[in-house]
């Protein structure tokens, strides 16, 4: 299993080149691990033994964020480095300020992990949410490294409570604790022998309500909505974006920010053709666009990244991309602000997701009459207000993983 295992790294490997011929996030993974040893080992201090954090992308950093912030605030001389799986993640959160160091996380072969491991000398690592690469794993064992996985959240599908899924297994004894999002995750890994399990929920909750009481102030977009309710598309993609468009005319006195989930030059212009009485964000940070131009504009376009989060604070009703595709994006960061939210019908694997429609603060159309349907609903200023307080309700009874997680190393001496 364990050849298999390299030869699925090395097949993953040759396809991200072949990709990144074309295709630009494939060329960022690829060009921000050429002489990545070389700067890792210029970088790190020997002397030092890092804390160190592992996040596949951006939305997993903001999950485990709140976990690095609070510890880096109770041992501030403690030095951090984190790694990043993808570019969505790294190109965004290089320059995090909290951490002495910013790195694309090399390869998982064993040499790799070995090499890593041993400049790093961690005194704990963190894994967020999926990420499980076996070599690491291993070498951190090795090193006699903790190593903690939070806001883990394990399904019966999953190749660890598979027949086939030994190498996996064996991953998982390589863990010295788990931090699990439910009950459902814990009794899994119980029926398979693992027993080293906490149930503390989800960090995420603990980054959606510290930001909703900390958000941004932007300038640009107060000036946009004025004195108009706001509709908030978050992480749009295209099928999210043609059902919004039938809103339009329905909602004509409202105001529509949708900020898709990659703002590619070609991303960017298909939403202004499907929107013609647009206008972008950057185009209004630039200056010149007179109030009698913004007032009259009824779409606004966020053709930059990393603000989305904050953007929640200026709307009454949030929709949340990706539920047409793999799956629905962080319906959290809206919740947390109070808004009912609207999502496609691929949001069953998303705990939050269900449980926010059992609350009625979050609504899952599958066509544009669906939509509107939902729309009629919220319209009504009472109901809007209703399921806007449910979904705030959930977020803040849902807090307090991080405090759970920090508690439980410190008791350990680990700090």
């Amino acid at each position: 299993m364990l050849f298999l295992y390299d030869a699925g790294i090395r097949l993953y490997t040759l396809l991200i080149a072949v990709f990144s011929l074309r295709n630009k996030k494939a060329q960022f993974w690829i060009q921000g691990r050429k002489g990545l040893f070389e700067h890792i080992e210029k970088s790190l201090d020997k002397n030092k033994k890092y804390a160190w954090f592992h996040f596949a992308s951006l939305g997993e950093f903001e999950q485990g964020r709140p976990v690095l912030e609070k510890l880096k605030a109770d041992h501030p001389s403690t030095p951090i480095v984190i790694t990043f799986f993808s570019p969505s993640g790294y190109e965004v959160r290089k320059n995090y300020p909290l951490a002495d160091h910013v790195f694309y996380l090399p390869i998982d072969t064993k040499q790799n992990a070995e090499k890593l491991v041993r400049l790093l000398n961690p005194q704990i690592a963190v894994f967020t949410k999926y990420e499980y690469w076996y070599h690491y794993f291993e070498a951190l064992n090795t090193n006699k490294t903790p190593l903690f996985i939070i806001s883990g959240i394990f399904r019966k599908e999953q190749a660890f409570f598979k027949w086939y899924g030994g190498l996996h297994r064996k991953m998982l004894g390589l863990v010295s604790h788990f931090f699990v999002q439910n009950e459902e995750s814990k009794h899994l890994l119980a029926e398979i022998g693992v027993k080293n399990v906490s149930v503390s929920g989800d960090t995420r909750f603990d980054r959606v309500d510290f930001n909703a009481k900390n958000p941004l102030k932007i300038i640009q977009i107060e000036e946009f909505c004025k004195n108009n309710n706001s509709f908030i598309a978050g992480s749009t993609w295209l099928e999210d974006e043609q059902l919004i468009e039938a809103l339009i005319e329905l909602m004509p006195d409202w105001k529509f920010i949708i900020a898709p989930h990659e703002v590619n030059e070609s991303r960017i212009k298909s939403i202004e053709k499907l929107f013609p009485n647009s206008i972008r964000f950057s185009k209004i940070q630039e200056g010149g666009v007179s109030p009698q131009t913004l007032a009259a504009t009824q779409v606004l376009i966020i053709d930059s990244m990393g603000i989305l989060s904050s953007i929640y604070k200026y709307g009454e009703i949030a929709y949340i991309g990706g539920g047409f595709g793999v799956g629905i994006h962080n319906t959290l960061e809206a919740a947390a602000f109070g808004l009912p939210v609207i999502f496609g019908p691929n949001y069953s694997r998303f705990m939050e997701a269900v449980e926010l429609v059992e609350k009625e603060a979050g609504f899952s159309v599958k066509d544009t009459e669906q939509l509107k349907m939902v729309i009629d609903l919220l319209l009504d200023q009472e109901n809007r207000i209703k399921s806007g307080a449910s979904a705030l309700e959930y977020v803040q009874s849902q807090t307090g993983a991080t405090q759970k997680f920090l508690d439980f190393i410190y008791s350990k001496g680990i700090f």
